[in-house]
């Protein structure tokens, strides 16, 4: 096994490290008003229920549409949006419509008042059910309560945030599953 010369490190960064799942693209509506905001910040906390813990900052103009609404979808691009998914990231909700903007088709949701945008692989519609956390911390912990995913290609190529404007694309999938035991499948 290989060991690794190790440095000291910006604690601020380690993101850069931590950060295991790809950017999505949270929609949200409220009061006639609906927004699309870029995020990288998201944990699996549960999978059933399928919770899904989201911090979205509070200076973000989703961070209110969404507390007020308690719900959004939590939509998954491919490699191919990359630069809609920057542009989201660099543009506020207050001021522009992003679905025009970012030329991005809505479809309502079956369970939430939030839309999907058809162009991402996979759109998952949420209800927020904690909210202990999101004074502090801005944490969000949604329930998945409807998942609307592609049926093809089965492992999309998708985006993931390292920091500092960099970004790592998914790569080729190695499948372990001769390792694991059948129950932690």
């Amino acid at each position: 096994m290989k060991t690794y010369k190790k440095a000291d490190f910006p604690v601020a960064n380690v993101r850069r490290f931590l950060e295991p799942g790809p950017v999505v693209l949270v929609s949200s509506a409220h009061k006639g008003r609906r927004n699309i905001m870029t995020m990288g910040w998201h944990m699996v906390m549960m999978q059933e229920p399928s919770l899904v813990g989201c911090f979205i900052w509070d200076q973000n103009d989703s961070h209110e549409m969404v507390r007020r609404s308690k719900e959004c979808v939590i939509n998954v691009p491919t490699v191919d949006l990359v630069r809609v998914v920057i542009g989201i990231g660099n543009s506020h909700g207050s001021e522009v419509d992003k679905f025009e903007q970012f030329g991005l088709t809505a479809v309502e949701a079956t369970k939430v008042g939030a839309p999907l945008i058809a162009e991402c692989y996979a759109s998952f519609e949420c209800k927020l059910v904690d909210t202990s956390a999101v004074k502090r911390f801005s944490l969000f912990v949604f329930e998945v309560v409807k998942a609307h995913v592609a049926t093809s290609p089965r492992y999309p190529t998708t985006v993931h945030y390292r920091g500092d404007g960099v970004f790592m694309v998914s790569g080729r999938n190695v499948s372990y599953r001769r390792l694991f035991k059948p129950e932690n499948l």
